[in-house]
């Protein structure tokens, strides 16, 4: 069982810009022609959770919904799923370790954990076994910052990195325990 964060930032550490845009990862030429492991990673997850803001970014794509496995939208504000997406989400609350028990015995082992605080929650919550950060080369100056404060440290090890030729790099980050 594995929780696991697939995300990109910018050198400083930014998921999102001052504009809370993500244009900015397509910066660099020939970003939207690599795959960077996404497909694999989506291959080896059970389903994902993400947060309210990040499936509200995801809805507003001009695309079809692009996930294949299940998805639940964290959220205490949200009441009703979205006209359209009824059969594409579940809505989700409460604490995270029942959560993810609740999840768990339901067949979802590997969870994928998208959104800033969302990741922010499961790393206060220690929740996070492993995390695959794709840096992009640019520093936006400020932003939504990946990491929130943390009562402790947390420490993981760099298992894998890759270098790719435009510049971008990748690292797989493992929780020590």
């Amino acid at each position: 069982m594995a929780n696991i964060v697939f995300i990109a930032t910018s050198l400083d550490g930014y998921i999102a810009d001052k504009n809370n845009e993500i244009e900015w990862l397509h910066s660099i030429p020939g970003t939207q022609k690599l795959d960077l492991g996404y497909d694999d990673h989506i291959a080896a997850i059970d389903g994902l959770v993400m947060g309210r803001n990040t499936f509200e970014l995801v809805c507003g794509f001009d695309c079809d919904w692009p996930y294949t496995k299940p998805v639940f939208v964290l959220s205490n504000t949200m009441r009703c799923v979205p006209t359209g997406y009824e059969d594409k989400v579940k809505l989700v609350s409460g604490g995270l370790p029942q959560l993810v028990d609740k999840l768990n015995a339901q067949g979802y082992v590997d969870l994928y954990i998208d959104g800033g605080v969302t990741i922010q929650s499961f790393l206060k919550s220690d929740l996070i076994d492993k995390m695959i950060i794709t840096t992009i080369p640019i520093i936006l100056g400020g932003g939504v910052s990946l990491f929130g404060e943390l009562a402790e440290p947390l420490h993981f090890s760099c298992t894998e990195s890759e270098l790719f030729e435009n510049g971008i790099c990748q690292n797989t980050f493992v929780r020590k325990l």
